[in-house]
Parts: structure tokens; sequence; C-alpha cells
């Protein structure tokens, strides 16, 4: 027996209209710098989202599954491309502006991208890669910039605010399958070349719904939420699809991501919610802490991308700010998990559920399997690789020209699970605690090390900055865990003081004995720490180590 229920397909198309018509009057807000941001409202993002995809579908030749490319800050226009590109039928390719150039060239060869809709300020980076992009017809540029870098390039400069003049603010946007390519992203190649990962229509939409569950940020008309978190990273974790489903105000930064900027806009624009990285929280701390500001306004805060140090979140409760942890992926599209704890509870009883990953929602299966490919009980001590799957999580990366998708055995299961790569424990309600990356995990005489939990233990030694700990060659225990550390200005401790410290509250066989102070821990394009630079470094004999006894 069928249903009665109407078939109607979940096409991104559908978000737009709704943002631009029922909550036309909420706001996207773009940090200029200058005393006064730009503000457009969604009915009007929406005009021109209609406009954009006019001018490139009659200006440009776009058609059903172009890929279109964007190098850019989060913006409004972003924002219209965001919707405009795939509402059409086309293919949204974000672009990672933080890779190295050779990854960049790969990227967009691999998706063979027709068109690069650029900022001006990304023009000194796009400029040298074109050469080596023969796929790339055309490129649009929003916004001051300097284009004679574009002079004698075998390519069609378009400037965007000129493409949309005097187009029609109505687009037929077609009823497209919801199963078809809305937008891609690639992973940032930490081993290996990037894979694409494809998003759908349907995976964005069920996806956007689930950002918006009380469960997950459950953000309403009433908040502004800073998007710190760049729309090329996992589509801004989903938040300008969903923003456009609820009405939530958009609050972006552009280019201005340091601290003090930052710093001011939730000072001035009252974000009642924001999303970004660690590294970002842990630099706005420093930020408020040297010249306080009010940061009371942001009610939550939804921190991913990296396990956050559990005294960074004890931190902004003392200003008033709560941190949420979750978890994704490139692949997860990104929500997998956020720790919100369950209902009933006191503070003090929530902080162990606050410090996990958090909770599974309905639209992600996880298991766990063992070293021996057994799967492991939910019951919170039980250790395995972490799998997923659900109508939101990729079950292939992007194959290029060929056209057929790529499966790695190192990557999906036999039976389609995603392997996340991630390492952890899951409660028996459902909570997940990640104690490290597989390939971060330090393997001491037949036991495991978490370089998580020594990190953490590390980070809220009150003269500590940043630590990242990586698994070295040892030839009695085979791997041993060397702490990097990263002091904070007018720092006194010493080696033996932070493993004293440390002896506090972690085993005293998982001490660490190699010991170096850096200036900096090495991060991704993405923000996370980049412990594959530290390994080499060891390897190389570049850094400074003290062994202890």
């Amino acid at each position: 027996m069928l249903s009665t229920m109407q078939d109607v397909q979940l096409n991104i198309s559908r978000i737009l209209e709704h943002g631009r018509k029922v909550h036309g009057r909420s706001t996207v807000t773009t940090w200029t710098g200058e005393a006064e941001p730009h503000r457009r409202t969604f009915a009007e993002i929406g005009d021109r989202a209609a406009q954009l995809a006019n001018a490139l579908r009659d200006e440009l030749g776009v058609e059903p599954g172009s890929v279109l490319a964007t190098l850019m800050w989060n913006n409004a226009e972003h924002v219209e491309a965001y919707f405009a590109i795939p509402s059409m039928g086309a293919v949204l390719h974000t672009l990672n502006l933080r890779l190295p150039p050779e990854q960049l060239v790969f990227i967009v060869n691999h998706a063979a991208d027709r068109v690069v809709l650029v900022n001006g300020t990304l023009l000194p980076l796009l400029a040298p890669l074109l050469p080596q992009l023969p796929t790339v017809e055309h490129v649009v540029v929003s916004g001051a910039g300097d284009r004679s870098v574009l002079d004698g390039l075998d390519v069609r400069v378009h400037d965007y605010e000129a493409l949309l003049a005097g187009r029609s603010d109505h687009y037929d946007w077609p009823e497209l399958d919801e199963r078809q390519a809305a937008a891609m992203c690639y992973t940032s190649g930490t081993t290996g070349d990037p894979k694409g990962v494809i998003y759908s229509h349907r995976s964005i939409y069920l996806h956007s719904m689930q950002v918006n569950m009380a469960e997950s940020m459950g953000l309403t008309d009433r908040d502004t939420s800073l998007v710190v978190v760049p729309q090329f990273h996992v589509n801004a974790w989903g938040l300008p699809h969903a923003t456009f489903m609820t009405g939530i105000n958009l609050l972006m930064p552009d280019r201005f991501l340091q601290p003090a900027p930052l710093a001011e806009m939730i000072e001035r624009e009252k974000p009642t919610h924001a999303a970004a990285v660690p590294t970002i929280w842990q630099g706005l701390l420093a930020e408020v802490t040297a010249r306080p500001r009010d940061l009371t306004s942001m009610k939550q805060v939804t921190i991913g991308g990296a396990a956050c140090p559990p005294s960074l979140m004890e931190a902004y409760e003392k200003l008033g700010v709560r941190l949420c942890h979750a978890w994704g992926m490139t692949e997860t599209s990104p929500l997998g998990t956020m720790a919100h704890p369950p209902a009933g509870l006191s503070a003090e009883e929530e902080w162990p559920y606050r410090i996990t990953q958090g909770r599974f929602p309905a639209g992600v299966e996880a298991r766990l399997i063992g070293p021996g490919g057994d799967r492991l009980p939910w019951d919170g001590e039980s250790a395995g690789e972490l799998e997923v799957r659900g109508t939101w999580i990729a079950g292939a990366y992007y194959g290029g020209a060929s056209g057929e998708p790529l499966r790695p055995a190192d990557k999906f299961s036999a039976d389609g699970w995603l392997k996340t790569g991630d390492v952890g424990v899951i409660s028996a309600d459902g909570y997940l605690t990640l104690t490290d990356r597989a390939k971060d995990v330090i393997k001491s005489g037949g036991e495991w090390i978490s370089s998580v939990e020594l990190e953490n233990a590390l980070m809220a030694h009150p003269e500590v900055a940043e630590a990242a700990v990586v698994a070295v060659p040892d030839d009695k225990w085979g791997e041993r865990p060397l702490a990097t550390v990263v002091l904070k200005d007018g720092a006194t401790v010493d080696y033996t003081g932070l493993r004293t410290f440390l002896g506090q509250s972690i085993a005293k066989w998982q001490l660490p004995e190699r010991w170096t102070f850096i200036e900096a821990v090495p991060k991704t394009s993405v923000g996370k720490f980049d412990k594959k630079v530290i390994r080499r470094q060891y390897a190389d004999g570049v850094l400074d180590v003290t062994r202890l006894a």
C-alpha cells in the first residue's frame, strides 16, 4: 500500500523562496570594517539570487549540471550564490581559500569548474592559478580589488554587480530530482589528494531541518547567528540554508576574522549564537581578557571541527557564554552530534555530558568497530572506530570525469557505512566521547594513550595557551607521547612543573617524557591541529626536545 501524501521534491529553491517570502524581513549583515556594516534583507537576497541565476544562464551560458566555484569570504553575495547556483540546477563548489595552491589547482581541475565567483580581495590568490585551470572560462568579481591581475589571462572577467544590474528578480526555478547534486566540498587532503563530497538537494534540505531542531542549534527569527565558520567549510555547517528555513538573522564577518574585530562585532551587533572552531574562541578569549568586551548576548556557541578543551568551556562560562560541543566532518554535512545534556540535571550533573561530543540525532545511525572488526556495545567503556550512516552522510567520494563514485575500503565498509577515522566510546543513551583520531592514538607497550586527553589536561594549566601531543617512536615501548606546548605571555612553568600538573589527572605511565615549547601549534586550513607537521618536525630534528627521566 502506498501513502496518499503528495510527492514534492526537497529542492533548495523551496528553502530560498520560503525565506524570501515568509522571513523576508530577516537580515544578512556583512561586517565591513567601517562605521556601519552592510545590511540586506532575506527578500533582497532572494531577489538578487534570481538576478544572479538569470545572469549566469543568459550571459555565461550556465546549464543544469555546470559546476561553479566560489572563492569568497562569508558575506551576503556568497549567500546569494549559495541559493542561486543549486536552485537553477547547477552545482555550487566552495573553494577553501586557505589550502596550498597546488591543492586548489587539483580541486578545481578535478571538479572541472567552469566559473569562479571571487571576492576582489582574493584576486591575488586566484590570478596566479588560472593558467593551470583549463576548464575555467569565466571569473566573476565581487567587491573592490585590483582586477588588473587578470589582464592577459584566457578567461572572461565579469563584475558581479554589473551582471545583476537590470536583470529580472524572477526566475522559474526548475523542479529538480532531489537526489541531484546541489553542492560539493573537498576534504582538506591531510593524507593524499583532497576528496570530493557531493551533497544532494535532499541531503541539504534534511540536514537544514536537523540544524533547526531544538536538540541541535534550535534557533528562531528572534536570533542572530554570527557565522565565523567559513562558508567553504562544509557549507558553513549548514547555517545559510537552515537560517532561510526559520528566519534566523545572519551576521557575516567577511574577511574580518581576527579576535579584535570579532569582539567588536559581537559587542555592537549582539548576536545570540555563533559557530566556529576552538582556535577562534581561544583567540577571542585572549582578546577579551586583555581588553574586556561584553559577550553576554551570545546565549549559545556551537563549537566543533576539533575537540574543545574543557578549560575553554569553563572560561567562557565565567563570561556568561555557553559553549556547546558538536562533532561532524565534511562527509557528514557536517552535523553528527551535539552535546545538549539530558533534561532534569543540575549544572554540576550536566558537565560530564557537555564535555562529550554529544548525542546522535535521529538522522544519524552509529556503531563502534573494534580492532578485530567486531561490533562493540554502547556501554561508555568499549572503545572502537566510529562508523556512521544516514540521510546526510556520504556514501562515496566524487570520482571526477570518470563519473564513477569512489568507495575506498579504508573509508567505507563493505555494507556502506562511513568509517570516520575517529576512535571513541558511546554511552547507553547515545552520547559520543571521542578519545582520539585513529591515526593519532599513541600505541605504547600494547596500550592506547589518548593524545586528546593529554592535550585537554595540559590546556587546563593556567599558563598554557595551546598544547598538541603526538606519538613518536620509542625503542622500548614502540611509541610514546611528545608534548608540544605554547605558553602564555609571562609564563614561568617548566617541563617538570607541567608533568607534575598532568600527574594530578593522568595515570603515571601515560605521562610524556619528551617535551618542547613552541611558538604556535601548526594548523590545517580549517583550524585543526596539524599533527603530521609536528611529527615531521620531530623526525627531521627541528624541534628542541627535552627528555625527562
